[in-house]
């Protein structure tokens, strides 16, 4: 695959001309005969009991179907359901209720009567931790680790567990104004030596930083349609993952999965919180099921600010000692995660390892609290863990570079990842865990010299009538890629290449782009080359799923094993018919031919129709063992088609897979309003090989201004007495729009393969984010000195009085 015609390239994918005509169909699109329509009755309070539900008005009412309660699902054994008799937050979903048109369904809602029994609730985790402090659930406020070791055979692996955790009144009076009390923390881990790192510091800084919530606020709510037909469910849904949101489904509904169609074609974003779909989906499914008929279930603004899940907020505390030259040589992080009502969330344990592999210190221990409290469930939101990281650390490292006199580039360059770089916790064999790769010292390089830094830092800092400029600098690192998939093809009689993918269409092209690489290694044109998608009954492969930016690097790969199965069976074909070792056969302009004589061979048609002929292993009748249940199913579908192409990533991998985005940024900050307005910026990117150079831009810009938004806008707000939102609209929940950013923003990527994959590319979605909301942060500080602030989004309100007080005047409390 050295020289490449398809991957690196500019292209235009297939599904865009639907998107730009109108003709791409989302969930809340679809139309059938008979369609109900489905409303929710949503928990006016943040926790409460139900006590009984008079229905029976709104059932007398013309043109009510039916009623849906908790009473219709599943046991989840304590775990998130989409319908609920104990809501754990204003918004949750009580009854859902199918009529002729919403119109209907909304007066039914009006007209049923509800008990409920005020429990306690909590919105700030800090109050959760005091000594006389509500817990936001029955069982406890504090999700516990898992007891236990492995599970036995057959059995479910060891759950954590919600207990009741409570700090001392000493705890909080110990700490410093303005600082995170450090209390019991029910998780940990260190190495190194932290003691020996403090004793001979240079520099020691201990500093607190709120990061806030946000909801992810997708363009397309979590609408669905449902209908059954010969005993199998049928739903049009908005997910990141199609072939790995049936599971979840199923589980949902109390179903088998093999009785569930899934249709989404394409998804109107999602940045984490449809990864597995939404559970809300299976609303609609039951209300069908009750009634006969189809039901549609649109999901309101409003609505989607509820259940459209949100990023876990972290106060964060991190004590740091530095050498002269600014390499750190202990860090103490200790993190309480405002882990929302469900859960477990784990973005504490990965904002704790984003530290350790973007910050290299020679000794760490990191600590963490996940509690419970009673505002919308938290999900993964776009750099779930490694954002909230850069949060916490960045004001430290960029006060530390002031005081010892440091540029802010060569402070992180010091610092920064090189090679099979370790990173967290010591694993049970008592070594770190590594990278696959890291070239962040290139990427500083690379971004110092396209965006002129030591030419702007000269003019940095100085007022021009109120206004003042900054610099900023961050690394945003995530982690990039999984192994294991299943790639799943067939080359068929008409000659064309039918690729299979599982993956969601979420707008990054990814479910298209991966195709590719089986063009690339058949040789096949692009225009010869049809991709199956956003329909289980079509057939798809078992898949990652689109989180956690891994699926450029784990469907590359995929891809590539089921491909080169394909071209094997091309080779073996043509051997068997004319003669010779498979070996001596290659693959171009759509045919398999003999090295020593092109003539001799056969047109990919002629192969396909030879392989419906064969039988076998050859058109799918006998598969490989290895593969998922999954697509051994899909593959079933498809046998006899042509030419299958089908196996399982299992080319080696020696690390985890990890990529990292460079951002500079420029600012100007009004000292007289406290407005802060970005000036330009740059990203670079170390991602491997780009796949789709112009999507990799893209996607780069996308997660920067992602990250830009919540240095500067988004936030939640919240009413600590009440427990309801008081910012549900954009008016006050601002995401940012195409008047808050520069005309133009650059990116760059360093360009370097990945070695411990066949494509060499890794994931890119979430590492932007970080860069984004660091490097911004930064030049604020830069330009209005570091002390200025430490929660985010940094309003006009933050800065002013800061400026007006001499020192920060905002409070620590969440969601204000």
């Amino acid at each position: 695959m050295s020289d490449r015609k398809l991957i690196g390239q500019n292209y235009t994918t297939p599904d865009l001309v639907a998107k730009v005509t109108g003709r791409a169909k989302y969930a809340e699109d679809y139309r059938a005969d008979g369609m109900l329509f489905a409303k929710l009755l949503l928990s006016p309070m943040p926790h409460a009991r139900v006590r009984h539900i008079d229905t029976r008005a709104a059932l007398a009412l013309p043109g009510v179907k039916a009623i849906a309660t908790a009473d219709d699902l599943p046991d989840l054994r304590g775990a998130e359901r989409a319908l609920t008799s104990e809501p754990l937050y204003q918004g949750e979903p009580i009854l859902a209720v199918a009529a002729v048109d919403e119109a209907t369904a909304a007066e039914a809602i009006e007209r049923i009567t509800l008990d409920l029994e005020p429990l306690p609730f909590v919105i700030d985790p800090m109050e959760s931790l005091r000594p006389n402090g509500a817990n936001g659930r029955l069982e406890g406020n504090v999700w516990f680790p898992a007891e236990g070791g492995a599970p036995a055979a057959g059995g479910s692996p060891p759950r954590p567990k919600l207990q009741t955790l409570k700090w001392t009144d000493q705890d909080f009076a110990d700490a410093p104004e303005g600082a995170l009390p450090i209390g019991k923390a029910p998780e940990e881990w260190s190495y190194g030596d932290l003691d020996a790192g403090f004793r001979d510091a240079a520099l020691v800084v201990d500093e607190t930083f709120v990061v806030q919530s946000t909801g992810h606020q997708p363009m397309e709510s979590r609408s669905a349609m449902a209908y059954w037909q010969n005993g199998k469910l049928y739903l049009h849904g908005s997910t990141q993952s199609v072939v790995r949101t049936v599971d979840p489904l199923a589980s949902w509904l109390g179903i088998d999965a093999k009785d569930i169609v899934l249709i989404s074609e394409y998804c109107g974003g999602g940045f984490g919180s449809k990864g597995a779909g939404a559970i809300s989906m299976v609303i609609p499914a039951v209300l069908a099921k009750k009634t006969g008929a189809p039901v549609m279930m649109r999901i309101s603004r409003e609505e989607e600010h509820y259940i459209g899940r949100a990023r876990t907020g972290m106060t964060g505390r991190a004590r740091v000692a530095f050498r002269k030259d600014g390499r750190i040589t202990a860090l103490d992080l200790f993190i309480v995660e405002d882990n929302g009502p469900y859960g477990p969330m784990g973005d504490h344990r990965s904002a704790g390892n984003a530290a350790s592999l973007i910050w290299q210190p020679i000794g760490m221990r990191w600590r963490g609290v996940a509690v419970i409290t009673n505002t919308p469930p938290r999900s993964q939101q776009r750099s779930p863990g490694p954002m909230q990281a850069n949060a916490i650390m960045e004001p430290i490292v960029t006060k530390a570079a002031r005081k010892l006199g440091l540029d802010q580039v060569a402070i992180r360059r010091i610092n920064s990842p090189e090679g099979k770089a370790p990173y967290g916790a010591p694993r049970s064999n008592g070594q770190r865990g590594h990278v696959t790769s890291a070239f962040v010292k290139q990427a500083f390089d690379r971004g110092v010299e396209l965006f002129k830094w030591d030419e702007r830092k000269a003019r940095a800092g100085k007022r021009v009538g109120s206004k003042v400029r900054g610099l900023g600098v961050a690394v945003g690192p995530h982690g990039a890629g999984s192994i294991g998939y299943d790639g799943l093809m067939t080359i068929r009689p008409d000659g064309k290449l039918y690729v299979q993918s599982g993956v969601g269409n979420l707008g990054t092209h990814s479910t298209i782009d991966l195709a590719r690489v089986a063009g690339e290694v058949l040789a096949m044109p692009w225009d010869k080359v049809v991709v199956n998608w956003g329909n289980t009954g079509k057939g798809l492969p078992w898949s990652c799923m689109s989180v956690g930016s891994q699926t450029t690097h784990a469907m590359t790969r995929a891809n590539m094993a089921g491909a080169s199965d394909a071209r094997r069976k091309l080779q073996e074909i043509a051997a068997k018919d004319l003669g010779g070792s498979p070996t001596d056969y290659d693959v171009a302009n759509e045919r398999v031919y003999h090295r020593g004589s092109s003539s001799r061979g056969l047109t990919f048609a002629q192969a396909a129709n030879r392989a419906i002929e064969l039988g076998g292993k050859y058109d799918g009748h006998e598969l490989p063992d290895d593969i998922h249940p999954f697509t051994r199913r899909s593959a079933g579908w498809l046998t006899g088609l042509g030419l299958m192409g089908v196996a399982k990533d299992n080319y080696p991998h020696d690390g985890d897979t990890w990529s990292f985005v460079v951002g500079f940024a420029e600012v100007e900050v009004d000292v007289e309003t406290g407005q802060t307005k970005l000036i330009d910026y740059l990203a670079v990117a170390d991602v491997g090989i780009a796949v789709n150079p112009r999507s990799l831009h893209g996607q780069i810009l996308g997660g920067v201004n992602l990250g830009v938004g919540h240095a500067l806008t988004q936030r939640w707000v919240y009413d600590q007495q009440y427990g309801v939102p008081l910012a549900k609209r954009f008016h006050h929940n601002r995401p940012l729009t195409i008047l808050d950013i520069p005309s133009t923003m650059h990116t760059a990527v360093v360009g370097l393969a990945d070695p411990e994959t066949p494509v060499g590319a890794r994931g890119v979605g979430e590492p932007p984010v970080g860069a984004g909301y660091g490097s911004v942060l930064n030049a604020i500080a830069d330009a209005v000195g570091e002390d200025a602030f430490r929660r985010a989004p940094v309003t006009a309100d933050i800065v002013l009085m800061t400026l007006e007080h001499g020192r920060r005047m905002h409070e620590m409390t969440a969601h204000i």
